[in-house]
């Protein structure tokens, strides 16, 4: 698939903008399927009007906030270095270490394009 940049126009703004070929080749990565309908600028005002003043990004109905998650101290199965996990591991199944667990999992259906 090749790529051109692209001059569209803001749907709040009615500016122009260009999305680039980075940009159209990071979409494609994603998965996203529609083309952005703001400008970078409007972009940002809209994520600031969304987003919780001193909050984070992190939706989830808590009222923006995000809740810290417990961290479980285990043993990687595969290549033996320590990790932490946030689920509490058990004997019987065996726990990878971002890097193993990143080579073991089987590939995304946007993966193999």
């Amino acid at each position: 698939m090749s790529f051109a940049d692209k001059t569209l126009n803001c749907r709040d703004c009615n500016a122009e903008f260009v999305f680039t070929i980075g940009e159209q080749e990071f979409y494609v990565e994603k998965g996203f399927t529609n083309e952005p309908s703001r400008c970078p600028e409007c972009r940002r005002a809209n994520k600031a009007r969304r987003q919780p003043e001193g909050g984070n990004s992190y939706g989830g109905g808590f009222g923006g906030q995000r809740q810290d998650r417990q961290m479980y101290s285990a043993t990687c199965s595969e290549c033996g270095k320590p990790t932490e996990v946030p689920f509490q591991p058990k004997p019987d199944r065996p726990v990878y270490c971002n890097d193993c667990f990143r080579s073991n999992r089987p590939p995304r259906q946007y993966d193999r394009y």
